[in-house]
Parts: structure tokens; C-alpha cells; sequence
């Protein structure tokens, strides 16, 4: 790893690691393409299920879903419903399989995120938030449930947005 790559790495690991609320448990890695954000997100992955941990890793697209070591689209993984609005939820109830699964989740990887919509990120926010502060109250006021997140993506791969 070069030296951005392996600071970026002891950061999340730390926080992986680190139980600590007052700890920072949100990451976004920016770079171009082909600068190593998938090798890095591959290494995590391999960290976290290396210690029996569950790490789910999801993505804007199928494509970059599928270059993730059992990665799906976070719509998928989520239930993000596909009309977008400022107060959607995911479609997951307590005590089902998939909420299960978040609640053990230790990372919580997605990449080409600055393709999402920020509904969508709001409405993930909520979902973990709500399973896990049915696990822990104190987890309902942490973002994304005191899950430690890390975002990627390259904003210059991005269109802007014109106003007709």
C-alpha cells in the first residue's frame, strides 16, 4: 500500500477495532481511477471477515457492486425503495433476517457513493439507526448507527447537474 492507502487503512481498522463512542466511525475515500480505492476496500473487506466479523460492502451500481468480494447494489442490500424522496425508509422491519444481519454488521463498505442520492443515504441512516437502537438506545442518536462506514468514490467521475 502507498502511504495514503496505509493511513487510510490504520484510521478505519482503529475505528473497527475501537469501541469508543466519541470516535469518529465515518470514512469517505476519495481518488481517481486506478489510484487503489478497490484494493483498499478489498484489504478491509479481507480484515474485518479475517476475525469472523461481518462485513457487507455495497455500491451505487451493479458493476462496481460486482468488484467487491460479495458486494451488492445498496439498493439490494438495503431495500432503498427506487422513487426517491427526503423521507423514505429502507424496507426493513425489526426481527427479520436482513435486520439481523445489520445489527452484527461491523463495516459497512460503499463505494462509488457520490453516485447516490443523499435520500439515499438518509434513508440508510434511519434504517441502522432504528435496528440498532433496538439493540442499544444510545446507538439511535450515533449516524448510521455507530457502524463504521466507508464511502468512496471519485467526484470527478461524476456529470454535473444543469437546470433547464
Amino acid at each position: 500500500m502507498n502511504d495514503g492507502q496505509q493511513a487510510a487503512y490504520n484510521a478505519i481498522v482503529r475505528a473497527i477495532d475501537n469501541d469508543d463512542p466519541n470516535d469518529s466511525k465515518l470514512f469517505f475515500v476519495n481518488g481517481a481511477g486506478g489510484t487503489g480505492k478497490s484494493m483498499l476496500f478489498k484489504i478491509l473487506l479481507s480484515y474485518v471477515r479475517g476475525q469472523d466479523k461481518i462485513a457487507l460492502p455495497v455500491a451505487s451500481s451493479g458493476i462496481a457492486a460486482i468488484l467487491l468480494p460479495g458486494g451488492r447494489t445498496a439498493h439490494s442490500r438495503f431495500k432503498i425503495p427506487i422513487q426517491r424522496h427526503s423521507e423514505m425508509n429502507c424496507n426493513v422491519s425489526l426481527n427479520t433476517a436482513l435486520a439481523k444481519l445489520l445489527q452484527k454488521t461491523t463495516l459497512i463498505l460503499w463505494d462509488e457513493a457520490v453516485m447516490s442520492s443523499k435520500y439515499n443515504f438518509e434513508a440508510v441512516d434511519r434504517c441502522l439507526k432504528d435496528m440498532m437502537g433496538a439493540i442499544d438506545p444510545a446507538m439511535k442518536s450515533r449516524p448510521f448507527g455507530g457502524k463504521v462506514v466507508v464511502f468512496g468514490g471519485d467526484f470527478r467521475q461524476i456529470l454535473p447537474v444543469v437546470v433547464n
